[in-house]
């Protein structure tokens, strides 16, 4: 590929609800535009942008994918990203290095909870963006209502640019609203008008003209006055609408059968911004420093951002980058500017699906890849020494599933830790850690398919073997009541016994006081040797309770009586003895189990509000309020984590998707007595299973 200036990239990221077209239309692009001599198939898992073995076996994409191709002089960054909802992160990493986005929308489904989800990612961005309304050869497809929806949702400034022909298995091509001609077939031969659509495009003509007019103010006059625009007029209108995000056009086609592709790519050439058009980038001094605008320039100084990082099997760790400003070389140095440490630049590629190109520079708004940089990670910034920047990174949700991860065979053990360690490095929206309560090492994602794929790559990449439970909750157990133990352990074998007497009073405190140690000896009844022995009896006897043997949390053990043996007396004995005694008065003081509590946030439409309180009431919660927040209700609550451990999913079939929470621990609570009961002979039997 040669190499193209600045003026002369376009970057942009296709995004909407899954199985509305967006990797076949990314396919079509590359084929109409040279870039690939076949048209692959998703359903035969060939297609450039699906080239991870999980996306041709599940049918659908779960990566971003970079996909450049030329164009009339311009080369065009596409980036294919998935549509369902457990991998948006990869949707907000692409969103967070375009210029614009391709809004794709199934003609026959119209506007669906995906589409609402992309909407809010690039409103996030305040991206350009133009629609796709693509499948118009399927069953049940509807220009027009899917353009009525999707006025009704984002009002005036979403204007058709185009009339297709027909539609379902009569759809042939599309009228130009700018042009005012006719394209058909897939080579897009240029036609007359059909007359039946006269009608219709005059009227969407009519809107299209007008809002070009209210770009400018000598063509809202020259609109004003009843003269028509001339075609260059309403062109450079279209572009400033576009770039000014006043102007949302709708254009249409067939994505696999290639009908209006190449007029979709002539769009993008035309009306889509470069990368200087989006104006200066905003950035830091360092990563503490102040904030300074830079413009975009191949000769500025180097700005770069990561912003997806890959395990690729042949180079190992890749990753991606979108230059802002300035140009990177290879075989250069650089500075990451988070992290304050210098990095190599070996190789630079572009990157088309799977296969990848040797470049010797990126210029400033171009996108590509660099291998086995140490430091750098998704959200950093590559700057150069003597100007240190930082870039705002993606933003990407916060992980809400969380499953435990088990190795199947003492080899995954092994290598588990490197496994999590290079997949959370990959996709920054799962984490992992060790919860120490449970011994169980937690993975957490955006979902139970995003999880079940993590896994799926880390067999296929990294040879580790994991199988994903449900994890175990952190439940606790205390006492209500005071009570005393007394306890001696005596041992008698061939020479030296052993022998400890110890008293200990057991007291409740206040929730999440944690555990006190008193010494109440007098008279040196315990010597004071043996009492710390005592005291580590005690603690490592709290870590499994009389209940259902999970941790004593929050009281005071008061050791006041004893007694001990000239010759038979030991440390272990003391301990022995104050583990024992622990057990014995806990059992006496009224025991119970607490489970953990969580701060639920949950943001749901206003009209299924009473559908979530109500599901919220069969899960033990408690609601603390509810805020209104344009058509939206943000519901507060609390509610016992083992009830809301598979919350992602039931919140998503629910609203269809359109929900979102966030929890956090609050604090620890008694579970009711028959919740408990059922917790407790669950325990038994795992205990007597093992």
């Amino acid at each position: 590929m040669k190499e193209y200036r600045t003026k002369e990239i376009r970057n942009a990221v296709l995004v909407g609800h899954g199985s509305t077209g967006k990797t076949a239309l990314s396919e079509a692009a590359l084929y109409v535009a040279g870039a690939i001599n076949r048209l692959g198939k998703i359903d035969d898992g060939t297609t450039t942008s699906d080239n991870d073995p999980d996306e041709a076996k599940r049918g659908f994409s779960i990566n971003l994918s970079l996909l450049p191709c030329e164009w009339k002089g311009h080369k065009i960054n596409l980036i294919d990203t998935p549509g369902y909802a457990d991998f948006v992160g990869e949707v907000k990493a692409g969103v967070a290095a375009a210029d614009l986005a391709i809004l794709v929308v199934c003609a026959a489904s119209g506007v669906q909870v995906g589409t609402e989800s992309a909407l809010g990612f690039i409103a996030e961005r305040d991206l350009p963006t133009i629609v796709f309304v693509n499948r118009m050869d399927r069953e049940n497809a509807d220009f027009g209502g899917t353009l009525s929806q999707l006025r009704s949702v984002l009002g005036k400034k979403c204007v058709p640019a185009q009339v297709p022909i027909g539609a379902q298995d009569r759809f042939e091509g599309v009228v130009d609203l700018v042009t005012m001609k006719a394209y058909t077939g897939e080579k897009g031969s240029e036609n007359e008008i059909p007359s039946s659509l006269s009608e219709t495009v005059s009227r969407y003509r009519e809107q299209l003209v007008e809002a070009v007019a209210e770009t400018d103010d000598a063509l809202i006059n020259k609109y004003l006055e009843g003269e028509e625009l001339s075609e260059e007029e309403v062109r450079r209108g279209l572009r400033a609408g576009v770039i000014s995000r006043t102007i949302m056009p709708v254009f249409s086609g067939s994505a696999t059968k290639t009908i209006a592709v190449g007029l979709l790519l002539d769009a993008l050439v035309n009306y889509a911004p470069s990368p200087q058009d989006i104006g200066e980038v905003a950035a830091q001094q360092g990563p503490s420093g102040p904030q300074e605008r830079l413009s975009v320039s191949q000769g500025g100084p180097l700005a770069a951002i990561a912003f997806k990082t890959a395990a690729d099997p042949y180079v190992g760790k890749l990753t991606y980058l979108r230059i802002f400003t300035g140009t990177l070389q290879s075989d250069s140095q650089v500075m990451n500017g988070n992290k304050d440490s210098n990095e190599r630049i070996g190789q630079l590629f572009l990157v088309r699906g799977k296969s990848q190109e040797q470049v010797s520079q990126l210029v400033a708004g171009d996108i590509g890849a660099v291998p086995k940089l140490s430091a750098t990670a998704t959200g950093d910034t590559l700057c150069q020494r003597e100007k240190p920047l930082v870039l705002t990174p993606p933003a990407f949700p916060e992980p809400c599933y969380s499953a435990a991860v088990h190795p199947k065979s003492k080899a995954d053990l092994d290598k588990m830790g490197s496994a999590l360690s290079r997949i959370t490095e990959e996709d920054p929206t799962l984490r992992v850690h060790r919860e120490q309560d449970t011994a169980e090492t937690i993975l957490s994602g955006l979902g139970d398919s995003h999880l079940e794929v993590a896994a799926e790559k880390m067999r296929r990449k990294f040879g580790v073997d994991l199988e994903l439970t449900p994890p175990r909750v952190p439940y606790k157990e205390t006492i209500t009541t005071s009570g005393s133990a007394e306890y001696t352990h005596k041992k008698q074998t061939g020479g030296h016994g052993q022998y400890a007497r110890v008293a200990i009073k057991l007291e409740p405190l206040p929730r999440g006081s944690g555990f006190e140690f008193v010494d109440r000896i007098v008279g040196g009844v315990v010597p004071k040797t043996y009492i710390p022995a005592v005291e580590k009896g005690v603690l490592e006897s709290m870590q499994e309770g009389v209940i259902a043997h999970y941790p004593l949390i929050d009281l005071r053990a008061t050791l006041f009586d004893g007694k001990d043996h000239p010759v038979d007396s030991s440390e272990i004995a003391f301990k022995l003895a104050g583990a024992a005694a622990l057990k014995k008065g806990a059992q006496d003081a009224q025991p119970v189990l607490l489970e953990p509590i969580v701060n639920m946030s949950i943001t749901v439409p206003e009209s299924n509000t009473g559908d979530i309180m109500s599901d919220l009431n069969s899960k033990r919660a408690k609601v603390m309020g509810m805020t209104p927040q344009d058509g939206s209700s943000v519901i507060e609550a609390q509610a016992p984590l083992a009830e809301v451990l598979r919350y992602a999913t039931d919140l998503r079939s629910i609203t269809q998707g359109r929900g979102s929470y966030r929890l956090r621990f609050s604090h620890y609570e008694e579970v009711p007595a028959h919740v408990a009961q059922r917790i407790a002979e669950q325990a038994r039997k795992e205990k007597e299973g093992s």
